[in-house]
């Protein structure tokens, strides 16, 4: 008991010594419940008939109805296989691009030069998404596109990109290696700074290499690291970003293009089946809560690092 009252009298006094630093953390505790924890309540209406008039608990109790119609649909082979290919793409390209431009940034001897590098790499995601998909639009443009007036220039015939669907995953993964892979070596770069360098100078004394020294070093440094952000990459597979595909969608590449997230909102916002729509996304959560604990899991049992 007594201890429990020292806690509580430490407590209140480091509030008192740094309560500007509490403040501070009001602000994000705050927007993660407001925005996070009370729309998970609206979970409930995949288990119901939802209509405006009744509302949330008015409306009547439907069981598993929805996801029974969601699995039996048609579409779900479709989104799934779509879903799954685009993600797997992006982590086999996007997960190792990061790491493997902060080691080339780490090798680099001129200050001046790697800081303007580094500005250059992490320019692109500060671009918003919108603009982003108009670049590319705009720089694919059938007719107007500079691609396709280059391959005129070339002698070769005008291809239309977005209209292929054996272009669309391409054009999705890659114009998001060069929007986020410098934003994103950032964490790897921060790591690699904090080497020990008696293990650099150990190794330049036994005639290591560069890449030897990348193997046997910095890659080392590198793996708690990497094994996190492995989980939270492998945790988010089902959860492939919506806007930027959305914007890219038209009629001609939706067959490779329509995924779980912007199949919710097309039958949630533009058809109005809000149960069916929370139905599918909640679906999609549990599977990427799963593949989020499996791989966490199989982090523990055969490594050192973890999440939790």
């Amino acid at each position: 008991m007594a201890k429990t009252k020292k806690e509580k009298w430490s407590l209140r006094q480091d509030f008192r010594k740094r309560w500007q630093l509490y403040l501070m953390l009001l602000l994000p505790v705050l927007y993660i419940l407001i925005f996070c924890y009370v729309p998970m309540g609206g979970i409930i209406i995949s288990f119901k008939d939802y209509s405006f008039r009744k509302g949330i608990l008015g409306s009547p109790w439907v069981g598993l109805k929805y996801f029974k119609q969601f699995f039996g649909s048609p579409d779900i082979g479709m989104l799934l296989k779509n879903t799954l290919i685009i993600s797997f793409y992006q982590l086999i390209v996007t997960f190792p691009a990061p790491i493997i431009l902060a080691l080339a940034l780490h090798i680099i001897g001129n200050d001046r030069f790697k800081k303007f590098m580094q500005t250059v790499t992490y320019a692109p995601y500060f671009i918003s998404t919108v603009v982003l998909v108009g670049i590319v639009l705009q720089c694919l443009h059938l007719n107007i596109g500079i691609v396709n007036t280059i391959l005129e220039f070339l002698g070769m015939n005008r291809v239309d990109f977005m209209g292929r669907v054996s272009y669309f995953r391409h054009i999705y993964v890659w114009s998001g290696v060069w929007q986020t892979t410098g934003f994103s070596a950032i964490i790897y770069i921060a790591a690699l700074g904090n080497v020990d360098q008696s293990l650099v100078e150990a190794s330049l004394i036994d005639g290591a290499n560069r890449l030897q020294r990348i193997r046997i070093v910095e890659l080392p440094a590198l793996k708690p690291i990497i094994t996190i952000q492995l989980i939270m990459a492998i945790g988010s597979i089902m959860g492939v970003g919506f806007d930027k595909i959305y914007l890219m969608q038209n009629t001609l590449n939706l067959p490779v293009s329509e995924i779980i997230s912007t199949y919710v909102f097309k039958r949630g916002m533009k058809d109005l089946q809000y149960s069916f729509a929370t139905a599918v996304g909640l679906f999609n959560s549990v599977v990427n809560f799963i593949l989020l604990f499996t791989a966490n899991k199989l982090s523990q049992k055969f490594g050192e690092t973890s999440l939790w």
